[in-house]
Parts: C-alpha cells; sequence; structure tokens
C-alpha cells in the first residue's frame, strides 16, 4: 500500500499524479475486466486505491479526481464478483435429493435389521477371537455367517495365492478373509455404486463397510499389498459375502438372478419417486444450443442419467471405454453441484456457431450470385457440413456469488441435424 510518504501531493505536481494513480486504475480496471465476474487477488488494487485516496484527500472537489474516484468505487463493486438470486426452483434438487436419501436409509435400515433376524440362528455368537484353524474344522464352521464391522476396503485390500481379499481383524485375535474377487462382493459393491451415482451424492467413496457373510473356508495368506510380503503368513477365516451395508445410506445384496449380480434394497423403485421431479425429459429435434445445455445442466442436477446420456454426442458414447469415462465426469458433475455450486446459467448472447467442415455461405454473398442449385451442387462436393457451439455458462455458489470465470463447451451437429454436447467433461 502506498502512504503519503512515497506519493507526495501538491500543488505543483497534482496533474502528474492524477495521471499516475490512473495509470494504476486502469490496470485494476483491465484486472477487474479479465476476471469476467470472479472475485480474487488484484495486484494492483492497492496501488491504484491507495493513491486515489491521498488524492482525494488533498483536494476533494478536483473533477478529475472525482471522475477517478467514481471508476474506483464502480472497480471495487465489480472486483467483489457477479450476483445472483438463488430461488426455490434453482435448488429443489437439493430438497428432491434429501427426502429420497432419508427414504432409503429408512428402508435400508428396516431391510438390514430384517436381514439379521433372518440369520440370528447361523450367525457365530462371538466375532473375536476369530475361529482357531487348530481347533476347530472347516466342517464345523460351513454354513455359519458372521458380521463384521467397520472392514476396510481399499485400504486392508490384498491379492494372495488363493485370490484377492480384504483382512478384517489382527493376527493375536484372528483374521477373517473377505473375498472380494468374486460376485458375491462384486454384485453389492455395484449396487452401492448405483445408488451413490443414482440417489445420494453425499455419500462419499465409502472405505468402512459393514459386512453380512457366509464361512465358504480357511486359507493361508500373508495379508499385504503389494507384490513383495515382509510379514509372515497367518490362517484366515474365508468369508463370502451376502450383503454390504453402508449404515444411515443402503444396503447393497448379493442377487444371483440380477444382470448385474446385485441390488440394493428397492433399487427398482428409483426410477419412479424420480420421475417425478424432472422438468426436463427429453431433447427436443430443433433445440437451440443454449437450449440443450441448460437441458443438460438439469439432467445432471436432477440425476436423470438417461436424460444425460441423450443429451452427449453418440459418438462419444459407443463402447465401453467411453461408457466408463460418461460415469467419471457424471460422478464428477454430481459433486460440484452439491459441493461448489448450485446452479449454472447460459449466457445466451455470448454464443458462437462456427462451421468446422463443409460448405458455408455465413456472410450470405454467394447466395446473392448463385441459385440454389449451384450452392447444393458445391455443398455436395465439400461433403458433410460439420458445425460448432461454443456455449458460455456462469456458476453460482448457494449464495447466489459467481464462482470463477465463465467456462465455455463445445456442442456439434452434422448437416443442420440435431445438436449435442460434444465436451460434456467441461465443468459449469
Amino acid at each position: 500500500m502506498v502512504d503519503k510518504t512515497t506519493f507526495t501531493v501538491n500543488e505543483a505536481n497534482l496533474t502528474m499524479r492524477i495521471q499516475q494513480a490512473e495509470m494504476y486504475l486502469k490496470e485494476f480496471e483491465n484486472e477487474v475486466k479479465r476476471a469476467n465476474g470472479a472475485s480474487g487477488l488484484f495486484r494492483s488494487k492497492e496501488d491504484a486505491l491507495s493513491r486515489i485516496m491521498i488524492l482525494n484527500e488533498f483536494a476533494p472537489q478536483d473533477e478529475r479526481i472525482k471522475a477517478l474516484f467514481e471508476r474506483a468505487r464502480k472497480c471495487i463493486m465489480g472486483a467483489t464478483g457477479n450476483f445472483t438470486d438463488i430461488t426455490e426452483d434453482m435448488v429443489v434438487y437439493l430438497q428432491n435429493e434429501a427426502n429420497i436419501r432419508a427414504l432409503y436409509a429408512e428402508k435400508s435400515e428396516r431391510a438390514w435389521n430384517a436381514l439379521r433376524a433372518q440369520y440370528a440362528d447361523k450367525l457365530l455368537e462371538r466375532v473375536f477371537p476369530a475361529p482357531d484353524v487348530t481347533q476347530v474344522s472347516i466342517e464345523e464352521l460351513k454354513g455359519k455367517y458372521v458380521i463384521l464391522d467397520e472392514v476396510r476396503y481399499p485400504m486392508n485390500q490384498f491379492v494372495g495365492i488363493t485370490g484377492e481379499y480384504v483382512y478384517m481383524g489382527k493376527r493375536s485375535t484372528g483374521m477373517y478373509f473377505v473375498k472380494i474377487d468374486g460376485r458375491k462382493w462384486l454384485g453389492p459393491y455395484e449396487a452401492v455404486k448405483r445408488y451413490r451415482r443414482l440417489v445420494d451424492t453425499t455419500m462419499l467413496e465409502v472405505d468402512k463397510w459393514t459386512v453380512l457373510g457366509e464361512i465358504t473356508d480357511m486359507t493361508l495368506e500373508v495379508p499385504e499389498a503389494g507384490e513383495k510380503k515382509v510379514g509372515g503368513a497367518v490362517f484366515g477365516v474365508v468369508v463370502e459375502p451376502v450383503a454390504l451395508y453402508v449404515p444411515g445410506h443402503v444396503l447393497g445384496l448379493y442377487d444371483p438372478e440380477q444382470e448385474t449380480s446385485g441390488r440394493f434394497v428397492d433399487e427398482e423403485e428409483v426410477a419412479a419417486i424420480k420421475e417425478s421431479w424432472y422438468t426436463e425429459k427429453s431433447v427436443p429435434e430443433d433445440v437451440t444450443p443454449e437450449r440443450l445445455v441448460e437441458i443438460f445442466r438439469q439432467a445432471i442436477k436432477e440425476k436423470n442419467y438417461d436424460l444425460y446420456q441423450e443429451c452427449i454426442q453418440p459418438e462419444r458414447r459407443q463402447n465401453p471405454i467411453q461408457e466408463s469415462e460418461l460415469l467419471y465426469f457424471w460422478d464428477l458433475h454430481q459433486e460440484r453441484f452439491h459441493g461448489e455450486y448450485v446452479h449454472a446459467e447460459v449466457v445466451k448472447e455470448a454464443t458462437k456457431i462456427t462451421v468446422v467442415k463443409g460448405y458455408s455461405d455465413e456472410s450470405g454473398l454467394d447466395s446473392y450470385f448463385l441459385s440454389a442449385e449451384d450452392q447444393q451442387s458445391i455443398a455436395a462436393r465439400y461433403g458433410d457440413k460439420v458445425e460448432y457451439a461454443s456455449v458460455q455458462t456462469i456458476a453460482f455458489d448457494k449464495n447466489g456469488k459467481q464462482l470463477g470465470s465463465p467456462n465455455r463447451r463445445n456442442l456439434i451437429r452434422t448437416n443442420g441435424g440435431r445438436w449435442y454436447v460434444r465436451d460434456y467433461e467441461i465443468r459449469f
């Protein structure tokens, strides 16, 4: 910050000092302009404002200084960022999700309690110490079940000689090896992931699981991650999952009748419950670029994965790798609309459409001289016409404050057909 000892002002140098202050003010104005509505650290702010403050204290009636003062005031307002009013319809998706989250937490708790009661007479009387293989045979344990709390996956995951497991327990108390390389783990595990993706974004990646499992074997393994094992081998009881429970959230069940080998409680009811939320249910063939981005935004906010896919260019969702990428960025979009911003506005006047391939008469001059047949003949020689639309969006947090600078995503259409989102990875 500049003070009066370094920025001295008197009648003789007043004009020069005004010019110097304006130079710094212009740089401050340029920084604010480049920020495009975002707040941040502006390096020229203090240099500009402190000089104008000194000038204003010296000659408050000088018209030139009054003008600088007013420009500085507007610049400060702009530097605080862009704001909008967050209305109920913008954040209703959060309440809808809270309601279904509470509903499924209750459903899952009831189902878990019923499951415990179903297996009560088959459960080990005590979990620890784990059965000692030197005293108990596997024949005595087969048909028995166990409930393991706080199974740490993926932290305690390891690949052994006999399979892939998550260990539970200690050498001093005995160990359980939860088998995770088969459908009995993968089915309910994927079901829990679907629940998070379709119902409950607030459930972060789970690292502690409650497992109801069947004792099926005993094996000797070194329960350590990595190829090089430094500890000794230990006998453990092999457990194959029946259900994975995340208390307060969801119960995933192994179900061999399902194509996915698993389901979460009342998974089949989710679509019907969410149907009533949707403000957008399809993409019109004549959709404009701006409207498509709004539909894309709503599909993400309202957890409508089918509509999310319908918005995206077909060429970007054709194979398993692309489908995996769609899900990955779906999860990122979900996290952003729950942890960073709550709404995004399309800046309609900022859309730019460009022909990237094929014949185009953007100026209209060709059509002045050429007949429709002439233009069709030329277009045929050029081949397919491909257009990009660059659509700008601005994201706002729950307080209505703009987050960061506006972002752009490309849309694409071919031969005047329907627009599709191409850069679906871009944040709002």
